[in-house]
């Protein structure tokens, strides 16, 4: 599982910096990875996450779930959608207070990303399916998180990156060591409290992504019907470690 999150880390690490040497990527190519990743974020919370919520003794998973979804909608309003893609800027630049707003609520969000990496499932192969999925959601957020800190010229780019890389993993971690390691077992009814709050997050992360990535007036390139049509496919093909 460390290695996991030591994977992770890189990961997002290696996005977040890649626009401070990297300039050939394109919009449009950042657009379609958000539309696999939302897809594919997107299958594995019904195909995995949902089971595994409702098949746990947690009461009241719909309300939960409903509550996560209303949480991930106040921390965008503090991130204005740097989650899902989206630069905000004026003139070249971004207001201090606008990005330290984007920090703390991209913060937030990356915490409550990483939890779900941590928890123990009824299902062993359920936490790898769930890492790729939060592995490949990370890859366009952390880009676009480096773009805004480019575009802000913010003088601390390098260390904000590697602080936001590291969030999730150590979210990770402190869910595992809580939940597992100590085994207290008011700490694991809090980690299953979580995982339906989690997935209410997760729903409204990768349905805006899929409503707003690369799309004018709504309109369907066949390029981004391509790229959610494999990310369903290859989330729906993790079903298949279920029967090894």
């Amino acid at each position: 599982m460390n290695l996991s999150f030591t994977l992770l880390f890189i990961i997002t690490l290696g996005a977040g910096l890649l626009p401070f040497y990297f300039k050939k990527i394109t919009e449009k190519h950042l657009q379609l990875l958000l539309a696999f990743s939302g897809s594919f974020l997107l299958g594995i919370t019904f195909l995995h996450l949902l089971p595994e919520s409702f098949e746990s003794k947690v009461e009241g998973v719909g309300v939960l779930i409903f509550a996560g979804f209303l949480l991930q909608f106040l921390i965008q309003k503090f991130t204005h959608g740097v989650e899902h893609g989206h630069l905000h800027c004026h003139d070249g630049h971004t207001h201090s207070q606008s990005l330290w707003a984007i920090l703390l609520g991209l913060s937030v969000h990356a915490f409550l990303e990483g939890l779900p990496l941590g928890f123990e499932y009824n299902d062993e192969h359920t936490t790898s399916t769930v890492f790729l999925a939060v592995a490949a959601h990370k890859i366009p957020e952390a880009f676009t998180l480096g773009s805004l800190l480019l575009i802000s010229k913010n003088k601390s780019k390098w260390i904000w990156v590697t602080v936001f890389a590291a969030i999730s993993p150590l979210a990770g971690l402190l869910a595992n060591y809580f939940g597992h390691t100590m085994n207290y077992v008011f700490v694991e009814d809090a980690v299953a409290f979580l995982i339906p709050v989690v997935i209410g997050a997760f729903i409204h992360i990768s349905t805006t992504i899929l409503f707003e990535s690369g799309t004018k007036h709504h309109e369907m390139s066949r390029q981004k019907v391509g790229v959610v049509l494999l990310g369903v496919v290859i989330a729906s093909l993790t079903l298949l470690l279920h029967n090894h």
